[in-house]
């Protein structure tokens, strides 16, 4: 049986025997020899997808988009040297492929990583990690049947300042690792803290019925999608606006600015027990806008979402004995000394290569990825149904709740299943 370099590598990480040789030693002057990179294919090039033609130690070697434009303009940006699909799957057939790059609209994203999984290949995913809560248990339960890696494309929780704190995440998980704040804490999302939450990335409703066309299969592009009669402001830039796609700005940015709140508060392996909105009535297919979500934690912390940006005089994180303000500003005194008698958080393996390499987890993997996906799709959950909602994070239902718990499990149009 022939044995391929993903095929030992996974092999030898496992047992611990796999070592790099430097790149000057293959290479010269830094460059990393074909023969040393792992290779990827992208799957959806319209936008997200080409900005990760050339991450380090990766080589692009198969794109695919349902859109021949895009699928066109993706193959001319690699000079054509690359394999194009329109089908998915014959991407991820490909015996050449390390890792799938996920870059379609989220409505896709359980499916592909699931399938994925089950061929073999490493998977790096764009935000958020899936469009309902049991697509994401479904991937957990792939990637860890088959073994893969998983990374989700969000990197607020390991790299850049947000939040306009001024600071990567480690000085603010140090800080509540410390308990100088107290407990429970309340953490605040919105313009005070230097965030847009894209607040009218939002659906029409009474879309026109267009034509399909010529170069776009809309049928592939909906895929387990609900049939819905073609119009340009549904797919590609605007989809996000669309309840069967995405969660408007909740769900295209949400997962950034959650994530990062889960890790410092060590919540990467529970979820919120309550989500409270203040919205006005969906409409069933286009997404509006909302004021303010609120998730609650059992032992009383919480993450408030200001959509509407009015909240402006509270802190980013407000505990019983301090508070943290944008800018890493606090009333606690003198708390750089403070701070300097704590240990440094646990350091992060934040190097996707390394990681597809030795197989050890990535810093944002599938399960608490899957966590801060959870808190963005429940929000989605509540305000579709223009209620609040109780949640049981061991069991991963709504309790009492039959319609919310149908927004788990939603069914797929034929012939596709995940």
């Amino acid at each position: 049986m022939k044995t391929t370099r993903r095929g030992f590598m996974k092999a030898a990480g496992a047992i611990g025997l796999f070592s790099i040789v430097p790149r000057n030693v293959l290479g010269g002057n830094g460059v990393i020899p074909p023969s040393d990179q792992l290779t990827k294919g992208i799957i959806g090039v319209g936008g997200m997808g080409r900005g990760h033609y050339n991450y380090a130690g990766t080589r692009l070697v198969a794109i695919c988009d349902v859109d021949a434009k895009h699928l066109s303009d993706g193959l001319a940006a690699a000079d054509g040297k690359i394999k194009g699909f329109t089908d998915f799957r014959e991407l991820i057939a490909l015996p050449e492929v390390d890792i799938v790059h996920i870059a379609t609209p989220p409505h896709w994203h359980g499916l592909m990583a699931v399938e994925a999984a089950k061929s073999g290949k490493d998977i790096w995913c764009e935000k958020p990690m899936t469009r309902t809560i049991g697509e994401g248990k479904r991937v957990m339960e792939a990637v860890k049947q088959y073994g893969n890696i998983f990374r989700l494309n969000t990197w607020f929780r390991f790299a850049d300042t947000f939040y306009g704190m001024g600071t990567t995440v480690e000085p603010i998980k140090k800080l509540v690792d410390s308990g100088l704040l107290g407990w429970p804490l309340t953490v605040t999302i919105g313009k005070h803290t230097g965030f847009d939450w894209k607040f009218y990335w939002v659906g029409n409703t009474g879309l026109p019925v267009m034509p399909v066309p010529a170069e776009l299969n809309y049928d592939m592009w909906l895929g387990p999608a609900p049939f819905k009669p073609y119009s340009a402001h549904r797919v590609h830039q605007t989809f996000r606006g669309y309840w069967d796609y995405d969660a408007g700005g909740l769900g295209d940015m949400g997962q950034h600015y959650i994530d990062p709140v889960q890790y410092f508060l060590g919540k990467d392996n529970t979820s919120p027990v309550k989500v409270e909105i203040d919205a006005p009535q969906q409409h069933p297919d286009a997404v509006g806008t909302w004021r303010k979500i609120t998730y609650t934690y059992e032992d009383g912390c919480k993450i408030i979402l200001d959509g509407a940006g009015t909240i402006t005089d509270v802190p980013y994180i407000a505990g019983p004995k301090g508070n943290l303000y944008p800018g890493f500003r606090s009333d606690i005194p003198d708390l750089e000394r403070k701070l300097a008698a704590f240990p440094d958080p646990v350091k992060q393996n934040t190097d996707f290569v390394e990681s597809v390499r030795t197989r050890e987890k990535f810093a944002l993997n599938e399960i608490n990825g899957f966590r801060s996906a959870t808190i963005v799709n429940m929000g989605a959950a509540a305000l579709q149904l223009h209620r609040d909602l109780q949640f049981d994070p061991v069991t991963l239902r709504f309790i009492g709740d039959d319609d919310a718990n149908k927004l788990i499990d939603q069914p797929m149009r034929a012939p596709w299943t995940i």
